[in-house]
């Protein structure tokens, strides 16, 4: 196994295509290579040694993904999400302590007063369109200070620092080594059998473990390509698909959607450039999209289970031969994953909280000691990571996750799954989206919420929709309200976002 993110991304051949983009040329294996090189000496010559935290706000294309790679081999990476405000931006800066900051040449935004207000130093990312994709060289703003030691980072060194969402608290520091890095890339390349014949196309935002892992880093480590689109758009999507000419695509739930909405009118484009399969990951992929997917592309879709922490990936539904199960986020795939007692700590074979050990797994969360108190424990002569997730395998091995434990709606008592509601009411012949969740209830704790977008040209009623319900599930389970939205709110990768929706729609004091 590649310990480092440099010794995965050193076997290949160096005239293979690595990184693709709208009208660009291709970069290609060996040129990364090069321009890792160059990145380090940019880095040394500013200052910035192999322990030192280098936070990365570029748009999403080729030069961030090559950013990642390239700083990741020589400092510690930090990408944050460019549509921060300046205080978001002076807060991960300062928690993370970050010592520079990379932006685009012409970049004139909050992250920039965000760093002059906390004296961090500014790193200037230059590249041009004539240029192969994600080649860019780093110019220091300011004097220039005393150059670091060449030291290079080692397999147990920090390579990737990214925040917990933080939807219920404080945003949590998560720690992914080196070797948590090329361990996960290799699960995936593995998983998703890459070859360097393999292309990605990748529409996930790369201040995301999602797209720096799934579709950069195991891209990379298998010799593979990855062709950067600036960021999701389903009208742009199929038009980049021809272009792209991919094998494979990864995304979460939400964008399936919207592709498939748009892909019966593309399917010249669709026909023209037969898919390998499709991968989601991320949020849970509802069966019936899985169905409609694997039917619209003729094409295998693989859904995946991944978190920050799991350095992304931790099961997946296997490639054929073997089934694709859809509901169930597959197979391990990388670390051991078991079931635990929710509050006990020991592991169990029924219903519980997923559980997981391996190379990829964090070693804990920065400076927060209670946290980890509370998400590690031995068991087995394992050390595990409690998810936060509940699920089960069957008797194939396959699992089921019923929800995120603190999503699971209490209502007097009686447990509900925000899934198993979305999975009935996506039955409904009219809805095209949806999302459970808990809203406040004076005398049971929570009731049962729900909010939908309809199908383009098809009606329904907060009525027939719950009355639909009715006939398919337990009464308790019924949404008690269900909202009809054109759009329904999504956090900053994409996900719809359960907690805190019932805030956000006005049902807080209801």
């Amino acid at each position: 196994m590649g310990s480092t993110l440099k010794a995965l991304l050193a076997p290949h051949a160096d005239d293979l295509p690595a990184v693709g983009a709208p009208g660009r040329p291709w970069l290609s294996h060996g040129g990364l290579r090069r321009l890792a090189g160059a990145v380090a000496a940019d880095l040394r010559a500013a200052g910035i040694g192999a322990l030192d935290r280098v936070a990365i706000v570029l748009p999403n294309g080729p030069e961030m993904a090559t950013a990642f790679v390239t700083i990741a081999q020589a400092a510690v990476t930090a990408p944050l999400n460019p549509g921060y405000r300046q205080e978001e931006f002076e807060f991960y800066l300062d928690d993370l302590k970050a010592r520079a900051l990379v932006i685009p040449q012409a970049y004139d935004g909050p992250a920039l007063a965000a760093a002059e207000k906390l004296g961090i130093a500014v790193l200037r990312l230059v590249s041009g369109p004539e240029l192969p994709a994600g080649r860019f060289s780093l110019a220091a703003s300011g004097a220039a200070p005393s150059p670091a030691a060449a030291a290079e980072p080692g397999p147990d060194d920090i390579a990737l620092i990214l925040h917990t969402s933080g939807t219920t608290s404080r945003p949590k520091i998560v720690p992914l080594t080196q070797a948590n890095v090329a361990a996960s890339a290799e699960h995936i390349r593995e998983t998703l059998a890459l070859t360097p014949v393999d292309r990605c196309l990748n529409v996930m935002p790369l201040f995301h473990i999602h797209g720096l892992i799934a579709a950069v880093a195991a891209s990379l480590s298998a010799g593979a390509s990855i062709w950067c689109a600036p960021g999701f758009d389903a009208l742009k999507f199929f038009g980049w698909m021809k272009d792209a000419e991919p094998s494979w695509y990864t995304a979460v739930p939400t964008m399936h959607q919207a592709i498939l909405t748009r892909a019966e009118r593309n399917r010249e484009i669709i026909d023209a450039t037969p898919l390998r399969f499709l991968r989601s990951s991320s949020a849970s992929l509802p069966a019936q999209v899985m169905t409609a997917l694997a039917e619209t592309f003729g094409a295998p879709v693989v859904e995946a289970y991944g978190m920050t922490e799991a350095a992304h990936q931790m099961a997946c539904n296997p490639l054929p031969p073997r089934a694709q199960k859809p509901g169930s986020v597959g197979v391990a795939a990388g670390p051991l994953v078991r079931i635990a007692h929710e509050v006990e700590n020991r592991l169990i074979t029924s219903t519980g909280e997923v559980v997981i050990s391996g190379p990829n797994v964090t070693p804990g969360y920065e400076g927060n000691p209670d946290a980890n108190a509370r998400s590690f424990f031995m068991a087995d002569g394992q050390r595990w990571f409690r998810t936060g997730d509940q699920g089960a395998f069957d008797g194939d091995g396959y699992l089921s996750l019923t929800g995120r434990l603190k999503e699971i709606i209490n209502r007097g008592g009686e447990k509900i799954s925000p899934l198993e509601v979305d999975g009935v009411l996506l039955d409904h012949p009219a809805v095209a989206q949806v999302v459970t969740f808990a809203m406040p209830h004076a005398k049971l704790g929570e009731e049962v919420a729900a909010a939908v977008v309809l199908r383009e040209g098809i009606s329904a009623t907060e009525r027939e929709i719950r009355d639909f319900a009715a006939g398919r599930m337990a009464d308790f389970k019924v949404p008690r309200k269900v909202i009809i939205l054109d759009e329904i709110p999504k956090g900053a990768t994409g996900k719809m976002q359960r907690i805190g929706l019932a805030e956000k729609l006005g049902l807080a004091d209801a």
